[in-house]
């Protein structure tokens, strides 16, 4: 029953893939309870009603070691199997060295999922800001002791109830996710009297949190927001993202920087300090990344505006007409066979004499009238792309494939690059997503399932 339900669904997607103009790839690793490995690969694009779509190619069982080369010969796998492997454009994963040297193996433009990047900008800065790691680790023992003790949590549960607060339970950070720093922090500072309460009821020798320790948090907290509100938008599967990598990471370093300046607090002041400069490092890489770019560009809600260089963003517009002029020439040499015009017919002689020397006078002439519109395209490459240009940004709740949608034919280039670069997410955590529902199917009630059921049900819970 799952395997033919398997098969025929992928068939269907296989056919749909056929309609598609460009792909991009994102890829993931997870080893389940049973200490199965597995990859999965999930496409990006853009469809035949200009619709953003996601498929998962599939969960590959894994038994090689990960290597860059093993990992590249399961994708090809997987693009030659689905046709798509002259349609990738992108391949965005962690920053792992396998992942970015199986890229290169493939000879794919490379993108490191943003979320990674803006874990590890907080991660580092957490690191580097003094007194940081102390109350995180004063806070994870609270935490602790009201996730473990019975007493403490009914104890917590009473106060909150005697005091009109929710009853709500502390959260726990991850070491590995910046972002459950940001929830454990944040639900201890808005359950910090009825925390405080409970703990002075009890027989604990815990160390409470101060009042100096929750005004540290809070400003803490305030620095942080902007970059959960990031991780959030930039994790969307069902709305152009990579588009807004650039423009968001600029709205990022600007919200810290100014919110920076208004910290009472060394340990916020510092934190603040530290996340601006990474992102600025940050951001200067990504602004010199072709992909993100051109997606940057190509997005009528910013355009040049979403850039924080104007010198990167005068450089896009450069290789946005280089990329047009291209698209230009290869259309215009590869014409369908119904609009090709019939071959002129064939002199049967020369249309001039020879010199003695053997040469035509006429050779540089027909060689000019013989090349390629070159010069023509680039001009044409540019007066598009400047009249792309001039047009007002869209609002930027809009979405951005509507417009090309309804302006395909005004710009019928610029369009065909749209379909490329706009279908590039902007993390990898679509794939993450798979590998979250993968802990559920093989949980230890069902870990009895093999290795090829469970690849089965994870592209049937993803593609249906």
């Amino acid at each position: 029953m799952v395997a033919a339900k398997y098969q025929e669904t992928k068939e269907k997607g296989k056919a749909e893939m056929q309609k598609v103009v460009a792909v991009s790839l994102t890829s993931d690793m997870w080893t389940s309870i049973n200490m199965d490995a597995y990859l999965a690969v999930t496409c990006h694009f853009i469809d035949d009603h200009d619709k953003l779509g996601t498929v998962l190619l599939g969960v590959e069982i894994f038994p090689n070691s990960h290597t860059a080369a093993n990992i590249a010969q399961v994708k090809t796998t997987l693009m030659e199997e689905w046709g798509i492997t002259d349609k990738v454009g992108c391949l965005v994963t962690d920053a792992a060295p396998n992942m970015i040297a199986c890229a290169r193996n493939l000879k794919i433009r490379h993108a490191v999922c943003i979320a990674h990047n803006l874990n590890l900008i907080v991660r580092k800065s957490f690191e580097h800001t003094p007194g940081l790691n102390d109350m995180r680790t004063k806070s994870r023992k609270i935490v602790a002791y009201f996730r473990t003790s019975t007493t403490a949590k009914e104890r917590l549960t009473q106060v909150q109830e005697r005091t009109g607060r929710p009853s709500l339970k502390m959260i726990q950070e991850v070491d590995t996710r910046w972002n459950s720093t940001f929830h454990m922090l944040d639900r201890l500072y808005q359950q910090r009297e009825p925390v405080g309460a409970a703990l002075a009821s009890l027989n604990t020798d815990l160390t409470p949190l101060t009042s100096q320790d929750y005004e540290a948090i809070g400003e803490c907290l305030r620095i942080l927001s902007p970059f959960q509100q990031a991780t959030v938008e930039l994790s969307e599967e069902k709305w152009v993202s990579g588009s807004k990598v650039i423009p968001l990471m600029n709205m990022l370093q600007r919200a810290v920087d100014s919110e920076g300046t208004n910290m009472t607090t060394l340990m916020a002041g510092k934190l603040a300090e530290n996340l601006v400069r990474r992102l600025r490092d940050t951001l200067s890489n990504l602004e010199s990344l072709s992909v993100m770019t051109m997606a940057t560009m190509l997005d009528p809600r910013f355009r040049t505006h979403g850039f924080f260089s104007q010198s990167k963003a005068s450089e896009a517009v450069m290789r946005l007409k280089a990329e047009c002029a291209t698209v230009i020439r290869t259309t215009a040499v590869t014409p369908s066979p119904s609009d090709a015009p019939s071959p002129p017919p064939q002199p049967a002689q020369a249309a001039g004499p020879a010199t003695t020397s053997g040469t035509n006078l006429w050779l540089p002439l027909d060689s000019l009238v013989d090349q390629p519109r070159t010069s023509n395209a680039t001009a044409d490459a540019t007066v598009e792309v400047q009249r792309y240009l001039r047009e007002s940004n869209l609002p930027r709740q809009m979405d951005p494939l509507e417009f090309w949608h309804a302006q395909k034919l005004a710009y019928p280039h610029l369009y065909q690059l749209a379909l490329r670069f706009l279908c590039t997410p902007a993390s990898s955590v679509p794939c993450e997503r798979v590998f979250s529902k993968a802990g559920e199917i093989v949980s230890k009630k069902t870990n009895r399932l093999s290795p090829n059921t469970v690849k089965q049900l994870l592209f049937l819970n993803k593609n249906q």
